[in-house]
């Protein structure tokens, strides 16, 4: 089942925001995310706020959830004021969005656009399980102002993709790649997990150059994560599995950029190599700088000024709480000047532009020192002075930050 929702402090049910929380806003770039909660089954290894039809219960409804989440652009933009807010990026991610129709995705983005204004140049992202769209599906999305696909193709590997839960079968992912491009989108990404137990070292390369031939001009490799309460961590636990071995990840990691770099991508993030950087994914780049985004959705997360809210889980909940005309948010919290600087290393470190070494609070300094006498850092533009993760300093990212952010 989905992880619980962390405590925090109330919200008021208009959702009005502190005062600190609208102060420049605007000069920081600005997003939705747009959560949509629904799957045709739940993946072994998920523990995401997604709900199939037989767990959603009386009160949600899968057919009035465009509206529902409408209903919160607006309330939204109550909440943010007259400010000129042009939106930069629009991200639908779940669950599955593309198991609502196509015209209920476009009529959110279009709300969007009516209460903000996109701006011209918007990236329009949503994901998709490749067997949730066709050709006709991807041109409506396309036609809509959708510019950007993600498909979660995670292997290439039939009894990988068993383990995993996934429903799609080898090659429908580099189908949908294909579909896409036909439909007119420039910008496509291919998900991919390694570490799952039972694959190979030979069925990851097999997924890499399955991806590489698809064509995509991004890819995401990301290691599995075995999350409590999930039906894959209970399978390992009785010993029907495996355990993901550490080793094993971090070696299938370096297979990833070899292969990736090799087929001419880069990595721009520990996890994401773009063709180019018109192909990076804007919108997660916008939670790495510390940008601003209103998260839409039940269980979505919003942050707007340095105040961090998250709206209740339940899609009944929270279609019962707009309806009533309160705000969905459950709890908030408002960080402090040094839970800033914290955040703001553990994100920027893990980009290939890295972290600005002047901006490293003095005791963060030896650290970075024995970081760099160690391989693991290294210093990129010399002239601006910024510290980068190596290629070995990426397999060790956690304890990198966690030496530069304690104390």
């Amino acid at each position: 089942m989905p992880s619980v929702l962390p405590d925090g402090d109330p919200v008021p049910t208009s959702g009005e925001l502190p005062p600190a929380a609208l102060d420049g806003l605007g000069s920081r770039p600005f997003g939705f995310y747009v959560h949509v909660p629904f799957c045709a089954t739940r993946c072994g290894y998920c523990d995401f706020n997604t709900y199939t039809a037989a767990e959603l219960g009386p009160g949600a409804s899968q057919r009035d959830y465009a509206e529902t989440a409408i209903e919160e652009v607006r309330l939204a933009r109550r909440v943010l004021g007259d400010a000129a807010l042009p939106v930069e990026t629009v991200f639908f991610g779940g669950g599955t969005p593309t198991l609502l129709p196509a015209p209920d995705l476009v009529r959110i983005l279009q709300a969007i656009d009516k209460e903000f204004g996109l701006r011209p140049d918007a990236e329009v992202t949503t994901e998709a399980n490749p067997e949730s769209v066709d050709q006709g599906y991807l041109e409506t999305l396309r036609a809509g102002g959708f510019t950007r696909m993600s498909f979660g193709m995670q292997s290439a590997s039939d009894h990988v993709l068993k383990v995993l839960d996934r429903r799609h079968t080898t090659g429908r992912a580099a189908d949908a790649v294909r579909e896409a491009r036909a439909a007119g989108f420039e910008h496509v990404n291919l998900d991919l997990i390694y570490g799952t137990p039972g694959e190979s070292d030979d069925d990851w390369r097999a997924s890499l150059d399955a991806a590489m031939a698809a064509g995509p001009d991004h890819v995401s490799a990301y290691s599995l994560i075995v999350e409590d309460g999930t039906r894959l961590a209970a399978r390992i636990r009785r010993g029907e599995l495996p355990m993901p071995d550490d080793d094993v990840a971090a070696d299938r990691y370096l297979l990833a950029e070899e292969a990736l770099t090799s087929a001419g991508l880069r990595w721009y993030e520990i996890s994401n190599w773009a063709r180019t950087d018109e192909a990076r994914c804007r919108h997660n780049l916008l939670y790495w700088t510390g940008g601003d985004w209103w998260g839409v959705g039940p269980g979505a997360h919003s942050h707007v000024g340095g105040t961090r809210w998250w709206n209740v889980k339940h899609p009944a909940a929270y279609a019962g709480r707009l309806a009533a005309g309160s705000s969905p948010a459950h709890a908030r919290e408002v960080l402090t000047e040094e839970d800033r600087a914290v955040e703001r290393v553990m994100l920027e470190l893990r980009l290939a532009s890295g972290f600005p070494l002047a901006d490293l609070a003095p005791e963060a300094r030896t650290a970075c020192a024995r970081a760099l006498a160690g391989g693991l850092l290294e210093v990129a533009d010399f002239k601006a002075g910024r510290a980068v993760l190596t290629l070995r300093g990426r397999l060790l990212a956690d304890a990198v930050v966690r030496d530069l952010t304690a104390g």
